[in-house]
């Protein structure tokens, strides 16, 4: 898959939005991608292989993790630059966040593709959009934001920053309707994650554990901010879980770039979790575990998709917390429970994420066969409204994006 080099004489980004550089040759329409976060790079190399299946001849620029280097983009900056979430959280990189932004909007200036996708992201991405609002250059906002579930205000300041919305849920074309933006639903990602073709045994004898040892699957986020507040956490509750449990066994999934900092974290526990990095042996490690502990999320479908009965919980400075708690209008955190609109998982957040509580209630879905089976019996009822009208949620995707690209510029509608 082919993509531009990067603005700059050696092939690199300089870094400096002052350093002016010669726009590079053009062999085919360029679509320039952003994904902030690992979740969102997952979303754009699948997005990728469509809209290459459906043009060969398209070149690719952007902002990309791992997945989508694969496939040939080489990124601006790292993406992990962009992997940050809350409200206090991210004041102390708002400089290198505004740094990034200007080198973004630079890139796009000077490249001038004839489209700009921008994945998830929302606090970043829309704010590019808006900078490059009068361009003329057609744009994407790929995954909604969930303006639904808090922040409604903030749909106002929409208007004018995409021209098509691609959403992921079913509900949410409706939703923005209502408030005069159209969206359109392509199904979703979790559907073609390819969870399903774990092998559990394989994943046992891959790194030696045995049969009856129970598999726990621990999910604290891909964003340096997560981490290392839910991590200290599942560590006091394994110390817990082992007086019951003596072998029990915690893996770690998560993405390539934030493993270092994992392995960091972990490495004075007594109970030395697995960390998974490859998306083989992450959906392998699903089809072993017993059960899951996950922070709340897109993490909530993958792990229904894999039949593994979960908990959801999350932990955030506590400004942040209080803030967030006036501002969220929905029921539930866990995207298992919005669509099922009811709980279908447990939820402990903020205080009731504490070792006690985690530890009670991962007792209890090791111990518990009804309370696994309700879990799961939902799970089917959740995934049935996921999916697009036809094909994949990444070939619906593409085919939205296919149809604005071949519009004529003078038709492209302002949302």
């Amino acid at each position: 898959m082919n993509s531009l080099p990067e603005s700059g004489s050696d092939g690199q980004s300089s870094g400096d939005p002052s350093q002016k550089t010669t726009p590079m040759p053009r062999y085919g329409r360029v679509i320039w991608i952003l994904a902030g976060e690992a979740s969102g790079d997952v979303i754009g190399a699948r997005l990728m292989q469509a809209l290459h299946a459906q043009d060969p001849s398209l070149v690719f620029a952007g902002v990309g993790g791992g997945r989508m280097e694969a496939l040939g983009l080489h990124s601006l900056f790292p993406m992990s630059d962009l992997a940050v979430m809350g409200l206090v959280e991210v004041v102390p990189r708002l400089r290198q966040l505004s740094q990034r932004l200007l080198e973004a909007v630079q890139d796009i200036e000077l490249r001038k593709p004839d489209l700009v996708v921008t994945i998830d992201s929302p606090g970043f991405a829309l704010r590019l959009l808006q900078k490059i609002e009068r361009s003329g250059i057609k744009r994407v906002h790929y995954v909604a934001p969930q303006v639904w579930a808090w922040r409604e205000k903030r749909v106002k300041e929409f208007p004018g920053l995409w021209d098509r919305l691609l959403c992921l849920l079913p509900f949410e074309p409706e939703w923005f309707a209502q408030r005069g933006l159209e969206g359109r639903f392509v199904g979703h990602p979790v559907l073609q994650s390819g969870v399903r073709n774990g092998d559990g045994q394989r994943f046992r004898l891959r790194h030696n554990i045995p049969a009856h040892a129970p598999v726990v699957i621990l999910m604290p986020g891909s964003r340096r901010s997560e981490a290392p507040r839910l991590l200290p956490v599942f560590r006091k509750m394994l110390d817990i879980l082992r007086v019951q449990y003596p072998d029990i066994c915690p893996v770690i999934p998560v993405a390539p770039v934030i493993a270092p900092t994992i392995r960091q974290l972990i490495r004075k526990w007594p109970i030395q979790p697995h960390i998974v990095t490859d998306i083989h042996d992450k959906h392998d490690a699903f089809a072993a575990a017993q059960c899951a502990l996950t922070k709340s999320g897109t993490s909530t479908l993958e792990l229904a998709m894999g039949n593994v009965p979960m908990a959801v919980t999350y932990r955030v400075n506590p400004v942040t917390a209080t803030i967030a708690r006036r501002l969220i209008k929905v029921p539930h955190v866990a995207m298992v429970n919005l669509l099922a609109g009811r709980e279908v998982v447990p939820e402990l957040l903020q205080e009731n994420c504490t070792p006690k509580k985690l530890a009670e209630t991962v007792s209890k879905l090791l111990s518990d066969p009804q309370m696994v089976e309700k879990q799961r019996m939902a799970f089917a009822d959740v995934l049935d409204m996921l999916s697009p009208p036809v094909g994949t949620p990444a070939d619906a995707a593409a085919a939205e994006i296919m149809d604005l690209l071949n519009e004529p510029v003078s038709r492209s509608s302002r949302s």
